[in-house]
């Protein structure tokens, strides 16, 4: 009689095979003709998608993260086997001796889809399953699940059994944007997989067969029950006992989720920023933005966006400089100095001994992504860029001293005539005068003695990424730009003044993989910029113009401090840019869209920033 019955359903299953056989010729057709595709997906790298950015302050501890999708892959021998367990029992028993596909598992689904007039059933492997998740869709077509197989096939051919399985253990999803089971334990429980308890890590695996049927953080109960159906699976499968899957089905499940840690927004945006010129530098890229068209600077930029996506397709670790108690206080007394209003700010703090970026402010109650205003406001530097290309070439290529003399009487090179503050105009003065008193006059005559080309030699080995072919005017050596400079720019050029030596100012120390490979840092090359005689000197102007001159009013604890003021045309613009024994340290302040603030010149607001930062 059973074999009657057998014999039955073999003939009744003549129509579905024969409409089946039709649909496979006609997918090999097309998958033929597709062959070549089909290689190239499967030799795809194993983690194709972008893994998490993460960024380490100066004491190694986590102040952000920078992602989409929260992914932590895993090796297999780092994975528990409970978990291993799980999925094999659950998903595909026969997982280790299959081809990629299942056929009595497909046969079976086939006679059930076919009664139901749908495709519903399932009948996946693993390795199909890996290969709709990285390559296919979640269409339920018997085209897209024949293609499934022979993606599946050809899968299983080119990769061994242990490395598919870790590789669908890393892919899977778990709601909530997380994929993987390592990625999974840190955001529900944030604890690293190997730490969780049985009854945990079947409470996880439970999420990805219905991603939004068990997600824990809307239907808790929903995927407990389905955690105590694997925990029967493993007791079934005497994995574990009896007694066991009692316990752990009893035991109490608390989710502690994860938060995405974004603290300082306005340093962690700049590191993003810093990491494409690093790599730029470290590829021999960055000569070539400054040196080709605007065609060939677009190649090259694309190359090192090319790059940057490279690296963030396998994950990366930043490791900054960063003080990170600094950067907050700095913040708060600034957006309290600033109050309320339109007004607004930038500063940047540079460690003396590492050339290191430790604090950095973008504006008032900044938050991640705005603009910039530390790094991407260009405004006109005013007279705190004299010492950098006047005073200090000044001092390096003449056997002037700041005890020499210089008039500040009315100057004109052609038709540029600047006037003194307030109009004001001098007789002889020594060259110490004339700085701390920032008399234009004086500063237009020496920047006439030594030329153009000299003043433009020594900024260009600086980073002023805004000065053009246009600036070499003899307006520039009274700060009178195209477009001006960054706050960061004048820190950084700033920190020659130490002892005359320059290495470029970095946020970044390292970048290493996720297992702590260094993939890129700065070359730390210092080049010697100014002579000793010229630090001296500039040092020696600079504290003179806070104890006597323009910059009084500023005060630090430390046995030394120097700096120069700047206002621009029409007070549109206050500067400082200065120095102590800890730090070199810039400060703007003014308005987004430039106006006046003659009104408020006495209240000296860029003067308590500085005294705020540089404490």
């Amino acid at each position: 009689m059973k074999q009657i019955v057998g014999y039955l359903l073999i003939i009744c299953c003549f129509p579905i095979l024969i409409s089946l056989g039709k649909q496979i010729w006609k997918e090999i057709d097309t998958t033929n003709s597709y062959e070549e595709q089909i290689q190239q997906q499967i030799h795809l790298p194993e983690i194709t998608n972008q893994l998490p950015i993460t960024m380490l302050d100066k004491n190694g501890k986590v102040f952000n993260e920078e992602y989409v999708e929260w992914r932590q892959p895993l090796q297999l021998e780092d994975i528990p086997d409970t978990i291993k367990q799980i999925y094999l029992l659950s998903e595909d028993k026969e997982f280790f001796t299959h081809i990629g596909f299942n056929l009595s598992a497909i046969t079976r689904a086939i006679v059930v889809n076919s009664s139901q007039q749908s495709s519903e059933q399932g009948g996946s492997t693993i390795t199909q399953q890996l290969v709709r998740m990285r390559y296919l869709t979640e269409e339920k077509t018997y085209e897209r699940k024949l293609t499934e197989l022979f993606y599946a096939y050809h899968l299983e051919q080119i990769y061994d059994k242990e490395a598919i399985l870790e590789m669908y253990l890393n892919e899977i999803y778990f709601s909530n944007q997380v994929y993987g089971i390592g990625a999974a334990a840190t955001y529900y429980f944030q604890k690293p997989l190997d730490e969780l308890s049985i009854a945990q890590m079947a409470f996880i695996a439970a999420i990805p067969n219905n991603p939004s049927l068990y997600d824990p953080l809307r239907h808790f109960e929903k995927t407990k029950a389905r955690q105590e159906r694997l925990i029967d699976i493993l007791s079934e499968n005497n994995i574990i006992s009896p007694e066991e899957a009692k316990q752990y089905k009893s035991e109490k499940i608390t989710l502690h989720v994860k938060d995405k840690i974004q603290k300082h927004p306005a340093y962690s945006t700049y590191v993003l920023n810093e990491l494409k010129s690093l790599i730029a530098n470290n590829e021999n890229l960055e000569e070539q933005l400054h040196t080709k068209t605007a065609e060939d600077k677009a190649k090259v930029e694309e190359q090192i966006d090319s790059k940057l996506q490279q690296l963030l397709r396998k994950g990366i670790i930043i490791h900054t400089a960063l003080d990170p108690s600094k950067q907050q206080e700095d913040e708060q007394q600034i957006d309290s100095i600033l109050g309320l209003g339109e007004l607004q700010a930038s500063a940047v703090v540079i460690d003396n001994s590492t050339r290191e970026i430790v604090s950095l402010y973008a504006g008032k109650h900044y938050k991640k992504y705005d603009f910039h205003r530390a790094y991407q406001a260009v405004r006109q530097p005013g007279s705190s860029f004299k010492p950098l290309i006047v005073y200090a070439p000044l001092f390096e290529t003449t056997d002037y001293t700041p005890k020499s003399i210089v008039s500040g009487g009315h100057y004109c090179i052609a038709n540029f005539c600047p006037q003194n503050y307030g109009g004001g105009v001098y007789g002889n003065v020594s060259i110490a005068t004339a700085f701390r008193d920032s008399y234009n006059t004086s500063a237009l005559r020496l920047f006439h003695l030594i030329g153009l080309e000299t003043g433009f030699r020594y900024i260009d080995r600086f980073h002023f990424e805004s000065i053009v072919q246009e600036d070499r005017t003899y307006a520039a050596g009274l700060g009178g730009l195209t477009y001006g400079v960054t706050t960061l720019e004048m820190a950084d050029a700033y920190s020659s003044f130490i002892d005359g030596s320059y290495e470029r100012a970095h946020s970044i120390r390292k970048v290493t993989d996720l297992e702590g490979n260094v993939l890129y840092s700065w070359k730390n090359e210092r080049e010697t910029i100014w002579s000793p005689h010229t630090v001296n000197y500039i040092r020696s102007l600079l504290s003179d113009v806070v104890a006597r001159g323009t910059g009084k009013g500023l005060w630090v604890d430390s046995s030394y401090i120097g700096a120069k003021t700047g206002t621009t045309n029409d007070y549109k613009d206050f500067w400082l840019a200065g120095l102590t024994d800890e730090y070199t340290a810039a400060v703007w302040i003014g308005y987004d869209v430039p106006k006046s603030m003659q009104s408020m010149e006495n209240e000296k607001v860029h003067f308590k920033i500085f005294n705020t930062i540089m404490n």
